[in-house]
Order: structure tokens, then sequence, then C-alpha cells
């Protein structure tokens, strides 16, 4: 059974089209990984997605229901992560991750999971602000993971990870898609998770000229 469904997408910045007429469905389970070159309209349409930005055509669905009629609602069910990593450099990193769990009103349990799944407990009462590039990223992971949101928008999740880091991100999407969670990734490098499918944006720049992401 389908839970998300996308029909019609059309999204511009700047007054110019960056893609058009966009259609997909995502069910319990699956990763739609988004590929394509830079300007593409990955980061748009995950910010589409989490009404951040507004689209100018279509609709978006969850589990039939239009997710502009209850925003609060939508946003419940789903966990951000952009290009920046959104952590508050004053707080530490136990405190960023659990401030996932506050902002939905659940109990904290998931922090202590989701700081082991990237290995941070060593870090957790350090300040963020004293982290490197890769540490700052595997926590803003963690806070995603201690969420419990049922969809992940992920915008290039590998981007400064090393290699047992990006392991741990595949072991982390495989357990939530494995529990029915499911996740749409704009990324470069292959994800290798079960499930998963690609969806190439069109390369090709909009009329006017091309469009280049933040």
């Amino acid at each position: 059974m389908t839970d998300l469904e996308v029909t019609g997408l059309g999204c511009r910045r700047g007054g110019r089209p960056v893609f058009r007429d966009l259609s997909f469905s995502l069910a319990k389970g699956e990763l739609l990984a988004l590929t394509g070159r830079n300007g593409s309209g990955k980061t748009t349409l995950l910010r589409a997605l989490a009404l951040l930005v507004p689209a100018d055509a279509g609709a978006i669905h969850w589990q039939g229901a239009d997710v502009a009629a209850d925003r609060e609602a939508w946003r419940r069910r789903i966990a951000w992560l952009g290009h920046l990593d959104g952590l508050k450099g004053d707080l530490t990193v136990r405190e960023n991750v659990a401030t996932a769990c506050h902002l939905r009103e659940e109990g904290t349990e998931r922090v202590d999971a989701a700081l082991a799944a990237f290995e941070l407990g060593p870090l957790a009462s350090r300040s963020v602000r004293t982290l490197s590039a890769g540490q700052r990223r595997r926590a803003a992971l963690a806070r995603v993971v201690a969420a419990g949101a049922r969809l992940w928008l992920l915008d290039e999740p590998l981007n400064a990870l090393d290699a047992p880091s990006q392991a741990a991100l595949r072991a982390a999407l495989g357990q939530h898609l494995a529990t029915g969670g499911l996740a749409i990734a704009a990324t470069h490098a292959p994800i290798d998770v079960p499930n998963a499918r690609t969806l190439l944006m069109d390369s090709s720049p909009p009329p006017g000229g091309e469009e280049h992401e933040p």
C-alpha cells in the first residue's frame, strides 16, 4: 500500500521552473534516491516535500490526505536533514539530539540508541561548536534517528562522513526501512540499502537558464 503520493508537482525558483509535472509514490519500507546533476532540483524537491518552499503545481498526499491541509501533523511525520546540519552550537550533542524528541512531544528513550548508532557516546557532553564537520554530520543524523518520524528527507546525507560513518548511516537506514519507515535522499553516491529505487531528476536546464541549488 502506498503511503506517499506525489502528483504533478512543479516548483520555481526566482521565477524560473526547476522541475515540472513530477509524480511518484512511495510505500513503507522503501527508499527513493534522487540523483542528477547540481541544479536539477533535488534539494528543491526535498524542501517542497517538507513544505519549506511552496510548490506552484501538483499535490502531496499522505495516506490519501493532502499534507498541506494539516501542516503541523505533516511536520511531525517527517525528519529533515538539509545541507546545513541545523544544530545549535552552544548545546551539547545530547541536547541537540534530544531536541528532536522534544519537538514531537515524545520521551527521550530514543536518544541513547541514536547516539550509539553513530558512535557519539564519547562526544555526548561536548558542545557542538567544538566538533569536526564529520562529527556534526553524525550528530545531525542521530537527531533524525531519534525523532522517530515515519518519513526521512535527507539532502546529501553522506557528506563529510568517513567510511565507518557511511556504514553506520546505511545500517540506520536499513533498520528504519525494515520497521516500516520511508526515506527520500538526494545523493551523488550509492546508498545501497534494500528496497531502494532511483529517481533521476531532469539534467537539462530549465528554460531561461540553469538553476543552481544552494
